[in-house]
């Protein structure tokens, strides 16, 4: 009795409570509260700041409001987790800045940290379960096995795993050197496979279109065998064919070099040659002479009287048997024509256009006894050939369009 009396008139301080002086409230959403219960404290970096003044169930979310003393600045995008002040220890509440991310803004009255924010620490009796787990075969025997036999692989070969080792390494740092060119390559076929994604309608219309003709290409590949099969062939035989003429090849092919070497020669020659040989037997100019059924000639005779009369009197008498007219006797060379007046010399030239040809010899109408001249077409300086007694040169006549402009 005396023990509860002296109980009884003591103020006896129990843990948690709320806060002494003016306080704020403020609601957190968690996942689960494990066994939380009111008039748990509420702490800041281990230091209580207050309590928890009520636990209710939202839903699947249980909403637990705190106070907190006014004198606990915190940011308004504060954190709050669910832990034990020791391994038997109560449970509390912590608050603490975010994670992560930069303060901003306080936490005031009637604030509320959503369940993105809060954690809960993990149990003893979860940390006891998954050790149990661990060790009654949840995976140390299977980690066993594979100490075993990764000691018995690299035994011996302790070089070659550590250039493996290095040559990974080398491989990863390729790989972190090019890494903004890997990031570039993901995004654009990022880009890439987003545009596909836009045009499937389109490929799927190319591949509808598609069907027919690989409709036919299956009804026809018997066909198409059978044509390889064949084009197999035909390239065994002509394989054989050409080893069998290889010989008869090669000589024809040599005996081809001299006649090949001759064209090589002849150059630009054998092209004229082949533009004449196509107006034969006149030059390619002879076409322009040449109009329907008639071709075109022009003559003309020059004529000298004083080379005329020259070439006459160095001719000498007349051949025998020239005719000559009666009663006029020939006096000797050289006389004065009685039927010509003097002329003065030189005498002018006197181009007369005549046909062109050889005229027949004859004696100079009113000249008895004179050697006959030949009169044709001369040529331009007048020159007599006294062995044919013929002036021989048609100057842009017959034998010009003949012989191509040759003399």
């Amino acid at each position: 009795m005396t023990t509860l009396a002296l109980l009884a008139g003591c103020d006896v301080g129990l843990p948690g409570g709320s806060p002494d002086g003016p306080s704020y409230g403020v609601t957190v959403e968690f996942a689960d509260v494990l066994d939380l219960v009111p008039q748990a404290a509420v702490k800041v970096n281990d230091v209580t700041v207050g309590s928890v003044s009520g636990i209710e169930l939202r839903g699947w979310t249980a909403v637990v409001r705190l106070k907190v003393a006014d004198t606990v600045a915190l940011p308004d995008n504060a954190t709050a987790a669910i832990r034990q002040s020791s391994l038997l220890g109560e449970k509390f509440v912590a608050l603490a800045g975010p994670q992560g991310e930069a303060a901003h803004g306080e936490l005031s009255d009637g604030d509320t940290i959503p369940l993105a924010r809060t954690r809960r620490g993990a149990e003893v009796e979860e940390v006891l379960g998954a050790l149990g787990l661990l060790l009654n075969g949840g995976g140390l025997g299977q980690l066993k096995t594979i100490n075993a036999e990764i000691t018995k692989a690299l035994s011996g070969r302790e070089g070659d795993a550590k250039g493996a080792l290095r040559e990974l390494d080398r491989f990863v740092t390729g790989l972190d050197a090019q890494k903004d060119d890997i990031v570039r390559a993901i995004e654009a076929l990022d880009r890439f496979s987003a545009r596909m994604a836009e045009q499937t309608g389109t490929l799927a219309e190319a591949v509808d279109a598609l069907e027919p003709g690989l409709t036919v290409l299956a009804d026809q590949r018997p066909q198409l065998t059978a044509m390889l099969t064949a084009l197999r062939d035909l390239g065994a035989v002509g394989e054989r064919v050409i080893e069998a003429s290889r010989d008869d090849t090669l000589r024809s092919l040599r005996a081809l070099q001299p006649l090949l070497e001759q064209l090589v020669k002849a150059g630009d020659a054998l092209p004229r040659g082949l533009d004449f040989a196509l107006s034969y037997p006149f030059p390619p100019n002879a076409a322009k002479a040449i109009a329907g059924d008639f071709v075109r000639l022009h003559a003309t005779l020059d004529l000298d009287a004083a080379s005329i009369l020259a070439n006459a009197m160095a001719a000498g008498p007349a051949a025998p048997g020239t005719p000559t007219k009666p009663g006029l006797p020939l006096p000797p060379l050289p006389l004065p024509l009685p039927s010509l007046p003097p002329l003065p010399l030189p005498l002018p030239s006197l181009p007369l256009p005549l046909p062109s040809g050889i005229l027949p010899s004859g004696l100079l109408p009113g000249l008895p006894g004179l050697p006959g001249l030949a009169a044709t077409t001369a040529t331009r300086d007048g020159r007599w050939d006294p062995a044919t007694g013929e002036v021989v040169r048609v100057r842009g006549g017959l034998n010009e369009l003949l012989t191509g402009g040759q003399a």
